[in-house]
């Protein structure tokens, strides 16, 4: 499993991610991995990644294939990385999965952030690119104020509303990091070490857990 909280703020989008995940072994039992889950994609954007491990190796091809590219506008990045995902996704289904049912541990998503050069009102921008429950394919749309994956609805309500009243980074990363430390709390599956992030006009940054 993982965690991913993402949120508009007035200064950026907030990214937060656990590092937890979970793969089977060859006999098919659960194996508990830490695993990377935010990578930049390019100077202003970046993406987090939950789901099955693969999508770690999906991700982190992506943010390669943005910088040499030289991509910088998340529309421009949205539109090529919604392609390059599906791509590699496909490569994964026929490779590992030809014969086999399709699997919740087959499920990836991504949440991908950054700054748009086309929407100079409504600069900061947030999508969610998944896998489709009744066919092995990704598909995605753009995310309004907050969103998580798996969702936390009371979570969502709370950093849409922030949003919506205009609160500032600094509150929204608050809050992000006080729902990943309770989250670990009560759920096996969601576990650190918890990385976070701003992206804002003047590019990304990761934002200390500390404070």
């Amino acid at each position: 499993m993982s965690q991913l909280i993402a949120c508009r703020s007035t200064e950026g989008i907030v990214l937060g991610v656990d590092s937890k995940a979970v793969d089977l072994d060859a006999q098919g039992r659960e194996v508990h991995l830490t695993v990377e889950r935010l990578f930049p994609l390019g100077p202003r954007a970046a993406v987090a990644v939950g789901g099955a491990p693969e999508g770690v190796e999906m991700a982190r091809a992506l943010s390669r294939f943005i910088a040499e590219e030289k991509l910088e506008s998340i529309d421009e990045i949205y539109s090529a990385g919604l392609a390059f995902l599906s791509s590699r996704y496909n490569e994964f289904m026929r490779a590992i999965c030809r014969d086999v049912p399709l699997d919740p541990l087959h499920h990836v998503h991504f949440i991908l952030a950054g700054v748009s050069g086309q929407d100079l009102e409504n600069p900061y921008k947030l999508y969610l690119v998944w896998t489709k429950k009744k066919r092995p394919q990704l598909d995605g749309e753009e995310i309004l104020h907050a969103f998580t994956v798996p969702r936390r609805m009371a979570l969502e309500y709370r950093l849409s509303k922030m949003a919506q009243r205009g609160a500032s980074a600094e509150e929204v990363f608050k809050e992000v990091r006080s729902a990943m430390e309770s989250l670990t709390w009560y759920k096996e599956e969601v576990g650190p070490p918890y990385h976070f992030a701003l992206i804002a006009k003047d590019g990304f940054r990761t934002l200390p857990f500390g404070g």
